[in-house]
C-alpha cells in the first residue's frame, strides 16, 4: 500500500487538525482545499478571511467550510498572551507577547500548545528559523532529547528509507546524534520502515582515524545506552550498510550493515546533499522535512514546495500525534 494511503488509513475519523499559518498563500490554499474535501485532516488557515476566499475564488478552488482565524481578531487572544508569558518564564513581557502572537507562526505555535490543534506546516513562505524557532521555545523538545531534527522519508516504487538528519543541525555532537538516531527510529516506526539504523561516516568499523570517525562511533555506543532494543550500527560507510555483498567484506559481524533503512548522517552538509543526490539522481522522492524530537508535530515545508507537498506534510504531520 502507497505511504499515503497507509497514514490516511491511520487517521481517518480523528479530526486531527492542521494549522496552516501562511493561509494566503496559493499553495496552502490548494492543498487546504484538497484536504477539506478529503475529510481526512481538518486544515486551519490563518490570515484575513476576505483576503483568503477572495484569493480562493480566483483560483476557483472552495474554502467556505474551511476555518479561518485572523490572529488580529481572535476573541481568546488575551488568553493566549497569558499562556505564552507564563510559558517564556519571564522572558518576555505581555507587551512583548502581543506583537510576537501577531505573527502567524507564533500564533499558530501557540494554538498547537494549547491544544488548539493537534499539529503546524508552515515554510512554504517563510525560511526554516521562522518555523523551528517558535516551536522550540513554545512547544519544546521531548523529555531526553536536546534539540530537534530533520528527517526525509526517500521513497520509490516498493523502496522506502529515512535520512536524518538533513535540515537543522550543521555538526552535531556525539550525544546530540544519538540523540537523532533513536529520534528518527521512532519516526520511522510510524512510516513502517524497519528500524535497523546505520551511523554512516567516510570509515566502516576503524578502517580511517579521525575525530569525525571517532565521534560517529561514540555516537552509536551513546544510543545503544539510550534504546538497548535498537538494531543500530556504526560506524558504517554507505557502501557497507547499503550493499549486502560489501557489507560482507567490511562488517561480516554486523545485523545492520547490508540491510539498513534508516540512515544517520554525521552532519548537516552530508545529509543535504546526500538526500538531494538521492532525490534527483536517483529518482526517490524526498517527504519531509519532518521535525523529529518535538512535543507536538510541527513541520516545516521547502519554500520550493509546491501544493502537493503542502497536502502531503500535512498528512503526515498528523500521523505523527500518533507516535
Amino acid at each position: 500500500m502507497d505511504l499515503f494511503d497507509t497514514l490516511k488509513t491511520k487517521i481517518n475519523g480523528k479530526n486531527l487538525r492542521i494549522v496552516l499559518p501562511e493561509g494566503d498563500d496559493p499553495r496552502i490554499i490548494e492543498a487546504a482545499a484538497k484536504l477539506q474535501q478529503e475529510g481526512i485532516v481538518v486544515p486551519v488557515l490563518l490570515g484575513k478571511k476576505e483576503e483568503i476566499v477572495k484569493k480562493a475564488e480566483e483560483l476557483s478552488f472552495d474554502v467556505s467550510k474551511i476555518e479561518m482565524i485572523d490572529p488580529n481578531n481572535y476573541s481568546e487572544f488575551d488568553e493566549m498572551v497569558t499562556a505564552f508569558v507564563e510559558r517564556r518564564k519571564g522572558k518576555n513581557t505581555a507587551e512583548q507577547a502581543q506583537t510576537m502572537l501577531l505573527d502567524p507562526n507564533y500564533f499558530g505555535t501557540m494554538l498547537v500548545y494549547m491544544d488548539k490543534v493537534d499539529g503546524l506546516v508552515s515554510g512554504a513562505a517563510h525560511p526554516t528559523g521562522d518555523t523551528v524557532r517558535p516551536a522550540l521555545q513554545i512547544i519544546k523538545t521531548k523529555p531526553g532529547v536536546s534539540r530537534t531534527a530533520g528527517s526525509f522519508i526517500m521513497q520509490k516504487g516498493d523502496e522506502r528509507y529515512l535520512f536524518a538528519d538533513c535540515a537543522i543541525n550543521i555538526n552535531p555532537n556525539a550525544q546530540e546524534l544519538a540523540e537523532i538516531a533513536v529520534e528518527a527510529a521512532n519516526t520511522a516506526k510510524l512510516f513502517d520502515i524497519d528500524q535497523k539504523v546505520a551511523m554512516l561516516s567516510f570509515s566502516t568499523k576503524g578502517s580511517a582515524k579521525s575525530d569525525e570517525v571517532d565521534k560517529v562511533a561514540q555516537a552509536t555506543k551513546i544510543a545503544h545506552e539510550l534504546d538497548p532494543d535498537l538494531e543500530i550500527d556504526g560506524e558504517l560507510q554507505f557502501d557497507a550498510s547499503f550493499v549486502p555483498s560489501v557489507a560482507k567484506s567490511k562488517a561480516p559481524d554486523s545485523k545492520v550493515a547490508g540491510n539498513a533503512k534508516i540512515f544517520i548522517f554525521p552532519e548537516l552538509e552530508a545529509g543535504n546533499i546526500g538526500y538531494k543526490i538521492a532525490q534527483r539522481m536517483g529518482g526517490f522522492e524526498a517527504i519531509g522535512p519532518i521535525l523529529q524530537g518535538m512535543n507536538k508535530p510541527v513541520s516545516d515545508l521547502s519554500r520550493g514546495a509546491n501544493a502537493e507537498d503542502v497536502y502531503k506534510v500535512s498528512i503526515l504531520t498528523a500521523a505523527q500525534t500518533l507516535i
